[in-house]
């Protein structure tokens, strides 16, 4: 009987950092597996990569919010022959207003996406990835370290992601299995407008590519460490934010996610 073939299985990789994070494993010849619900730009991505002379990814499409999708994937992938050796848990979302003016379904289907699907994800695969001492990559935010009026869920959301993560990474390792917590700053992506930020999502010297999030996502998770904070200016914030008191900081997280509402949604 052959024995599974290992793969990186990326989740939200239709676009964005799930996209790049794709590109970056496969020139570093990691054999793919793109998960997300919009067949034809994974099909394109796929193709793509395949181009390039890497491994033609396998592409499934999947709702990681149907019941049973977990469960379901693993189905696929037994069926397909090949196992998890990393894991990219990228897909999420976001929403900006006030938690009790948002849609109450949309934010705990939020929830359920950001922590849960992720949470049960990493549990599911925990063994297999450990079988190949391969490692984990959860994309977690800036937002992890702040609490966040004005996108109050998400933020909390990424709080989660990154203490899971950490804790998930001292849990594993002594089985050779490497967890590291992704925490960008601001990036251009389908995000912003997923989330209903208005205008410029920030300052340029905050903004990173999401290539260059990609690549140090993947930089870290191959070196073992804890997590990657992409670009300079954002390490420094980070810095800053764990300097100034929670009181200070929610007057300035809350005005800013004002700003990037826009004024219909303060009323």
């Amino acid at each position: 009987m052959t024995a599974p073939r290992p793969v990186t299985v990326i989740t939200g990789a239709s676009a964005g950092i799930g996209a790049e994070l794709a590109r970056v494993f496969a020139r570093h010849g990691h054999a793919l597996v793109l998960l997300a619900r919009r067949t034809e730009r994974l099909e394109t991505l796929a193709a793509e990569i395949a181009a390039s002379g890497a491994p033609p990814p396998l592409v499934v499409t999947c709702d990681l919010l149907a019941p049973g999708a977990v469960e379901q994937l693993a189905q696929t992938l037994q069926q397909e022959g090949v196992e998890p050796q990393y894991l990219v848990n990228n897909a999420g979302f976001g929403l900006v207003g006030t938690a009790v003016r948002l849609s109450r379904d949309e934010q705990l289907a939020m929830i359920d996406l950001n922590v849960r699907v992720l949470t049960e994800l990493s549990l599911r695969f925990a063994e297999i990835i450990a079988r190949h001492r391969g490692g984990i990559l959860n994309v977690a935010s800036v937002a992890a370290f702040v609490p966040g009026p004005g996108m109050a869920v998400y933020y909390a959301s990424k709080a989660y992601v990154l203490s899971f993560s950490e804790a998930l990474s001292a849990e594993l390792k002594p089985f050779g299995v490497r967890v590291t917590a992704l925490c960008p700053g601001p990036v251009a992506t389908e995000f912003a407008a997923r989330a209903g930020i208005k205008g410029n999502i920030a300052p340029g010297l905050m903004s990173v590519p999401a290539e260059i999030v990609a690549a140090d996502g993947y930089r870290a998770l191959m070196a073992g460490r804890r997590r990657a904070i992409p670009g300079l200016v954002m390490k420094a914030v980070v810095f800053v934010m764990s300097l100034v008191p929670n009181a200070v900081l929610l007057g300035i997280v809350g005005a800013r996610q004002a700003r990037r509402r826009g004024r219909q949604n303060l009323d």
